[in-house]
């Protein structure tokens, strides 16, 4: 058996669970490079050189010589690897909990399942003990435990990643999948790693889109959602669906039939031979070293005939063409990655209901052979993360990564479980756009607000909720209308940080805003709470007779609540 091995000195608390072999010496990669400096772990089905590979089954396990394709591609850009992470054995499952090793914790609340097969991948990059890692992902394991423990998971579009190297799980449609922080971490990642392997049957050359999607783009939603009776995760993703539109989109409602009828064949048909077809050598003589219930699931394969699984590929054909009707119209898919968030404790007393459960917004991608994203969108009221999932057509990795952005950045939420705050966006390789101005909004243009319009009839889209330095004080001017703040920069030590959103202008219709900006308003040069700055709404000191000093508040919002809430007065 391969003896689990800790971190010398953990950046975060090291749950054991998550490792599977952590040597005392990484193996270091080029000294220079895309990646040069930053760390990674790999997903205990993916070969590194020397080390033992075991798909979380210690009767599987033996040692490569030669790295998988996608760990030379990183080694060679500059990566450091520290170790081989825990996993659902042979990537069979979507929590995180059926491992010999043991389950690994969600990196949030240790009660609750991480996700899975990816579950230690995920863990590592939540708790901030790498900076990436490498998962896979047929049915969903490189989205599910994104989305429960709120980091990036990066689904590349099929064959773009070559796979060579990887322990099978049904090989057709296996995906290697990127874990990060942030997205623009994740899409770094996938520069250095993507590429055509001739060795690899299933690689390919893609052409991928280079245009953004429009800053009026529609997106897919389906019509009938089910969350297991799970309303805070109903909640989280009304809230992530209003803030799509806060940035230019349109919800348009589809039915979801042929999608939710796909997923259904990647288990439920004879397409799951191909769970048994990838291993078949090792599982026929020794089934019993094979855990439950990924026994069952392999062992299921064995049952149909060829003419069984012919079918069921012209079944997935038929499908495939209903589904792409749902795509006129739409730019992409928005789906909650998970509906819901199990305990460790319940998801063992029940695996296969709860484990389909995670599964039901994500097995018929790679069917379909779409892209896909899944990105933090909220902490719900019981603490627990909630992420939402874009998908695209092959090939529009690059655009899913630049929306996903976008909304990640607007949500204000930190790091994984670190409590790090997000890095500055950052350009997407690959995309072409026009030049844009960051604009920092303080009052009646915020989302949702009266004046609004003024930024996304121009084709403005929200880039991030988050505050100035504190050098500014907020001033509720008198006699305007609608009610406007005045945003004052003090000296130092006399204001305080303020509450603002960042909203990316296109260059072309800047100056029609900026005419629009009346006195005794200016449009000026605002530092963030970042130390970066942007053009944004300033005040000038003469227009401050009879204001109201709001600085208090820490915002505008925060002041028309308090409005709201004030006791009317009673004669």
């Amino acid at each position: 058996m391969v003896q689990e091995k800790t971190l010398p000195t953990p950046a975060a608390p090291l749950a054991p669970q998550a490792w599977i072999h952590h040597p005392a010496q990484p193996i270091a990669g080029a000294p220079t490079g895309a990646l040069a400096g930053l760390t990674f772990a790999v997903k205990d089905n993916i070969d590194v050189a020397g080390w033992p590979t075991t798909a979380a089954c210690p009767a599987f396990a033996y040692r490569p010589d030669a790295h998988a394709s996608v760990v030379r591609r990183l080694l060679e850009a500059g990566a450091l690897v520290l170790g081989k992470t825990n996993l659902d054995q042979f990537a069979c499952g979507l929590s995180g909990t059926r491992s010999p090793y043991g389950a690994v914790p969600n990196a949030i609340n240790p009660l609750y399942v991480s996700g899975g097969s990816s579950s230690g991948s995920a863990y590592v990059v939540a708790t901030g003990q790498v900076d990436f890692a490498l998962g896979t992902d047929t049915a969903g394991s490189g989205r599910v435990p994104a989305g429960l423990n709120n980091i990036v998971g990066l689904k590349p579009s099929r064959g773009l990643i070559s796979a060579r190297g990887v322990v099978p799980a049904a090989q057709a449609v296996d995906c290697v999948s990127i874990f990060a922080p942030t997205v623009a971490g994740a899409v770094r990642v996938l520069a250095a790693a993507l590429g055509h392997d001739a060795a690899d049957p299933y690689s390919r050359t893609l052409g991928l889109a280079s245009e953004p999607f429009s800053t009026r783009f529609r997106f897919g939603v389906p019509a009938e959602l089910e969350f297991f009776g799970d309303e805070a995760a109903r909640a989280a993703f009304d809230d992530a669906l209003a803030q799509l539109k806060a940035q230019g989109g349109e919800a348009v409602p589809l039915d979801f039939a042929p999608l939710s009828a796909c997923a259904e064949m990647l288990y439920g048909s004879a397409l799951v031979a191909q769970r048994h077809e990838a291993i078949r050598n090792f599982f026929d003589v020794h089934e019993v070293e094979v855990i439950e219930p990924v026994r069952s699931i392999i062992a299921s394969g064995r049952g149909y005939s060829a003419s069984d699984l012919v079918a069921a590929q012209t079944r997935l054909a038929e499908l495939g063409q209903q589904a792409e009707a749902l795509w006129k119209g739409i730019d992409l898919l928005v789906v909650p990655t998970a509906p819901t968030h199990h305990t460790i404790a319940r998801m063992q007393a029940d695996p296969v209901v709860l484990n389909r459960q995670l599964g039901a917004y994500t097995n018929f991608v790679n069917l379909l052979d779409y892209a896909a994203l899944s990105v933090p969108a909220s902490m719900r009221p019981d603490g627990l993360p909630f992420g939402i999932t874009l998908i695209g057509r092959c090939g529009s990795d690059w655009q899913l990564a630049e929306l996903g952005q976008r909304f990640h950045h607007a949500t204000g939420l930190t790091q994984g479980a670190t409590g790090v705050p997000l890095h500055a966006p950052q350009p997407i390789p690959g995309l072409t756009s026009a030049p844009t101005v960051r604009v920092a909004v303080v009052g009646a243009h915020l989302s949702g607000m009266p004046l609004n319009a003024q930024l996304t009839e121009r084709g403005a889209t929200l880039a991030a909720r988050t505050h100035t330095a504190a050098q500014y004080r907020l001033y509720a001017l008198p006699r305007t209308t609608p009610p406007k703040p005045g945003l004052l920069r003090v000296a130092s030590g006399e204001g305080e940080c303020i509450e603002v959103e960042v909203w990316n202008m296109p260059l072309a219709h800047y100056g029609s805003f900026v005419a629009l900006v009346p006195q005794p308003l200016s449009i000026g040069t605002l530092t963030l709470t970042d130390g970066s700055q942007v053009q944004g709404f300033l005040c000038e000191p003469l227009a401050l007779d009879g204001a109201t000093d709001i600085t208090h508040l820490g915002g505008w919002r925060a002041y028309i609540a308090s409005l709201k809430a004030a006791p009317v007065a009673t004669t």
